[in-house]
């Protein structure tokens, strides 16, 4: 009999053989609809309290997921407490902890707060699977955190920010990094639709009672309603969709460098739907980002070693 699969498991993904072209576009959409999910948030914030934007777009992904027949295949019951716990960690508490910050810090600050994501995925992959990814997917980690340094060094307004609310878009990304290893044995077993779409309604149970509370601090109009559209269909639905099936082919670490591409799309944004100034050092560290996000995506392995198939690892 096979050992049952603990709570906090993870595993490798199907191939450690470079990107393809299905593997970059797997990274590069979710990174275009997350970077700019950023400025959707803040404008979202004028009418709208944040817990009715996590509850909203939440709801509004759940709903466009379920309309997949593969969204709803069935899940063995020993793994329901692992979807409700990528639920909780991946969409409940960062959800709500983005919309919440950016009351007091700014959209392009918290897109490149949340560029250091893949550093928590690399390094709780490591402690969960006994070892370190290879050497030049370490140096691509580093290179792209150095290129997200570079941005944000650039682009942080001394005392403009609110330290409490870095502080929690910190421990949004510390989620976000637990959640990516646990979604990969999951994926690999139902797929990413019925994942997601199961992980989005465990959230709902939790945002439900809170989104519902407010709404008599919010105010209906188009705009609003334009937003949440936008975060939950595309952010909160196919983004997740992606980031998970590029999670089950490449595994936690590899996947997570679509984050590095994040800030740069921020900042592109800013530039050109806020007239923020574009600098040298911008430019700089966004082409680290490419770098890092290339160099993590070459493969892990020698051309010709096999590769084991990949079996859920566990902390013990």
């Amino acid at each position: 009999m096979t050992e049952r699969r603990r709570l906090l498991s993870t595993a490798d993904g199907t191939s450690a053989a470079a990107f393809g072209p299905a593997e970059w576009g797997l990274m590069l959409a979710p990174a275009m609809m997350w970077g700019s999910s950023f400025v959707v948030i803040a404008a979202a914030l004028e009418t709208l309290h944040p817990t009715v934007i996590t509850l909203g777009r939440v709801a509004l992904g759940a709903l466009a997921l379920s309309l997949f027949p593969r969204a709803r295949r069935p899940v063995d019951r020993e793994d329901h407490p692992g979807l409700a716990l990528i639920g909780l960690v991946w969409i409940g508490i960062p959800f709500l902890l983005f919309p919440i910050a950016q009351q007091w810090v700014d959209s392009s600050i918290a897109g490149l707060i949340n560029g250091s994501t893949p550093l928590w995925v690399g390094t709780i992959a490591a402690i969960m699977l006994r070892r370190r990814p290879g050497p030049l997917q370490v140096a691509g980690l580093l290179v792209g955190f150095i290129g997200v340094t570079v941005i944000t060094v650039q682009s942080v307004r001394v005392g403009g920010q609110s330290l409490f609310g870095v502080g929690l878009l910190v421990v949004a990304a510390m989620c976000y990094g637990l959640a990516v290893n646990l979604t990969v044995p999951l994926v690999q077993k139902y797929g990413s639709l019925a994942v997601i779409l199961r992980a989005q309604v465990a959230a709902l149970v939790v945002l439900t009672p809170i989104g519902l509370w407010g709404v008599q601090f919010s105010t209906a109009n188009w705009g609003g309603f334009a937003a949440l559209a936008f975060l939950g269909i595309l952010s909160s639905g196919f983004a997740l969709v992606f980031m998970g099936e590029l999670a089950r082919r490449t595994g936690a670490t590899r996947a997570s460098v679509t984050i590095y591409i994040v800030p740069v799309v921020s900042v592109i944004l800013g530039a050109a739907l806020r007239d923020e100034r574009i600098t040298v050092l911008t430019l700089v560290g966004g082409g680290l980002v490419l770098l890092g996000a290339w160099s993590t995506s070459r493969a892990e392995r020698a051309r010709g070693e096999v590769i084991p198939p990949p079996a859920p690892q566990t902390i013990r």
